[in-house]
Order: C-alpha cells, then sequence, then structure tokens
C-alpha cells in the first residue's frame, strides 16, 4: 500500500512538472542562441521596469520561427504562468487580420475596393459622399471613431456585425472622403459587413475558415465574452501603484477592428505566410503594403490596415499596434529581410511600440550581419 501512494504520489509530481514545462513553453533556434540571450533579457527587464503582469513574444523570418516565449503569468490570482500559447487580446492589430480578408477577396475577384460600399451594404444609409472599402480600410472615409457619448461603458452583446454599426451608421461624415486622415475603428466595423456581403458568409465564419486556417493561425479567435476559450488570459490595467482587474468589456461590436484573441507565434506566422506568399499573391499583398494618398497627394503612411515607414537608413519596416482594456499588441516586419517581432501584454499601459520592436530584431539582425 505504502509503495502504491509513493508510485502516486510520484506520477502528480511529474505530472506537475510537465505541465509547468508546458506552461514555461519556449521555441529557440540554436543559431540565434546570442540574440536570444540579449533579447530575453530586453523583456525581462522590460517587464520588471515597468510591473506588467504578462508579455509573450515571438521572433521569425520567412523561413521560420526562431524564438518565442512567454514571461510573467497569464493570471495574477491563481499564479498561473504564461504559455506561448496563451491568448492575449489584439486591439487593433485585429485590423491586420481583417485586411487579409480584403485581400483574399480581392484576389478572388469577390470585393470590388472602389465601389461604394452599398454594393455590399445595402441598407447601409447613403452619405452626402460616397465611401468605399478601400477609403475604410485606410481611414480616410470620413467615418467617425469613438466619442464619449458611445454606448460601451455598459458591455452589450451585438447579435450581429449589422446590429454594430447602429452605434454611428445614422451619423454625418466627418469630411468628404479622401480629403483626410482619421483614424476609426467604427470604419472596419462597417468593412467588416462589406466582408460579409462580398463573401456571402458571416464574418467571424470567413475569418475563420478562409483566414485563420489557411495561415495556420490555430491560437486565435474573437473574445467571445459568454465562450470557455482556452488560454485565454485574465486582462488587467495599472490603479496608480498596483494592478487591478480591467472592466468587462463586450467587443461585439468590433471584431474586425478590435475583437480578436491570438497570440505572438500566431501573428509571426500570419507574416510568414504572407511573406511567402502562401494565401495572398503578389498583386494583393501589393495592395496591403502599398501606401494611401489623399486628394492632395499626401502620403498617408498606411496601406490596407498596415502602416508603412522608412528608417533613417531608407530600410522600409511595416508595423501596427493596439491598446485596448487589459490588452497591449504590437507587430513590425521587415519586407527585405523578412525579419518580423511580435509581442503581446496584458495590460494596456505596457510601452511596446516600434522602438521596443526594433530593439529586440536588432539583436537578431546584428547576429546574422556579423556570422
Amino acid at each position: 500500500m505504502k509503495q502504491h501512494l509513493t508510485i502516486m504520489l510520484t506520477l502528480l509530481i511529474n505530472l506537475g512538472f510537465a505541465q509547468n514545462k508546458q506552461a514555461g513553453e519556449t521555441i529557440r533556434d540554436k543559431s540565434c542562441s546570442a540574440a536570444i540571450k540579449k533579447a530575453e533579457k530586453f523583456i525581462d527587464s522590460l517587464r520588471e521596469k515597468n510591473k506588467l503582469p504578462g508579455i509573450s513574444v515571438c521572433v521569425g523570418n520567412k523561413e521560420k520561427i526562431l524564438w518565442a516565449e512567454a514571461f510573467g503569468f497569464a493570471d495574477l490570482e491563481n499564479n498561473t504562468p504564461l504559455s506561448i500559447y496563451s491568448k492575449f487580446r489584439l486591439g487593433s492589430v485585429s485590423k491586420l487580420l481583417t485586411s487579409l480578408a480584403v485581400g483574399k477577396l480581392c484576389q478572388e475577384g469577390k470585393l470590388d475596393l472602389d465601389a461604394p460600399v452599398q454594393q455590399y451594404v445595402p441598407d447601409f444609409p447613403v452619405k452626402k459622399y460616397p465611401v468605399t472599402s478601400r477609403q475604410l480600410a485606410g481611414h480616410i472615409s470620413g467615418i467617425r471613431h469613438y466619442r464619449k457619448d458611445d454606448p460601451l461603458t455598459i458591455p452589450k452583446e451585438y447579435k450581429s456585425v449589422w446590429e454594430g454599426l447602429s452605434i454611428f451608421k445614422d451619423d454625418t461624415l466627418l469630411f468628404k472622403p479622401g480629403t483626410n486622415y482619421e483614424y476609426s475603428t467604427y470604419g472596419y466595423s462597417l468593412l467588416s459587413a462589406v466582408i460579409e456581403g462580398a463573401a456571402h458568409m458571416p464574418f467571424l465564419s470567413y475569418m475563420q475558415d478562409s483566414i485563420f486556417v489557411p495561415f495556420g493561425m490555430t491560437h486565435t479567435t474573437a473574445d467571445i465574452n459568454d465562450s470557455i476559450i482556452p488560454n485565454r488570459v485574465r486582462f488587467y490595467e495599472q490603479a496608480g501603484n498596483k494592478l487591478v482587474n480591467a472592466p468587462l468589456v463586450n467587443n461585439s461590436y468590433k471584431w474586425a477592428g478590435g475583437g480578436f484573441l491570438s497570440t505572438p507565434y500566431d501573428l509571426v506566422k500570419m507574416t510568414m505566410g504572407l511573406l511567402n506568399q502562401k494565401v495572398l499573391q503578389q498583386k494583393a499583398l501589393q495592395l496591403l503594403f502599398t501606401a494611401q494618398h489623399l486628394e492632395n497627394g499626401k502620403n498617408t503612411n498606411v496601406g490596407i490596415a498596415w502602416r508603412i515607414n522608412t528608417t533613417k537608413t531608407g530600410l522600409t519596416f511595416i508595423h501596427h499596434g493596439g491598446a485596448i482594456q487589459g490588452g497591449r499588441t504590437f507587430v513590425l516586419f521587415y519586407p527585405e529581410s523578412g525579419y518580423t517581432f511580435a509581442i503581446t501584454a496584458n495590460i494596456m499601459e505596457a510601452p511596446l511600440n516600434v522602438n521596443e520592436a526594433m530593439a529586440v530584431l536588432g539583436f537578431f539582425l546584428h547576429s546574422v550581419d556579423t556570422k
């Protein structure tokens, strides 16, 4: 009997270690050992300095994932460590996922970016000027962003994409489309209705079947409040010098513009799929990564969701960030070399921006240059 108890205890202990190992699982390419060591120190220091509950990161190139690691906790109350498969709120990085749907529908000849949105959403009110999907995707449509009087503080479940448009659909345009740049998440809510009309299926179903599955994004899903979603992290915010739970929100009015959950691992796989033309071909990629211009010729530095900029040395980098209650995400890649960095945190106040992304990628680029 004593022997049986000892065996059972040993099995339980081993199971506990196995679970902990899975929770802290990492991917480290041996050829990048020096770069990974520097990047680990940088990220861990960033988390400690800013008292962040958890950070997950991933670096890859066109060929493979080079590094994926998670730091800190998915759930502070239960001391649950993060995994590289922990799902974070993407915020506006969700727009990048939506851009893939736009590219695919254009590639298949199902979406005319320059047609009025009523071609795909007939019941959307006609405005003083026509509004097109291209303008929605580039934030030059005149559709407004959030307002203080929007009904968002009390979480409400919008049963459909169309129902979510009720927040802004009757408002006048801020300006004639194409004449100004004004960031708008609601523009992406309308764009998701366009995608439904062009694809002839619900937006979330199209994203799952036509985008997430082909790109191998197995850890990406909508942030549905009442669903049991494995590996969804807890969400936090800073209140003075302490961390508290982020308020309850319902993102059903903005799936396309800020309602998805994902991992850095999946986000880097997404970029790898783009660079390797796994789903979208060259013409579609050119559409996504070509900056739009206003009527006066001014460059907006935004294509279809993606932001396109150049370093002082002339190196192109493409990026986007997202900030949302309980979440911060940032993605950046260099199209010439194919090196990509994605990072997520389960707190909106995390300082994750261009400089941090370039710093981490710099370790990897430098290690390549000096071989």
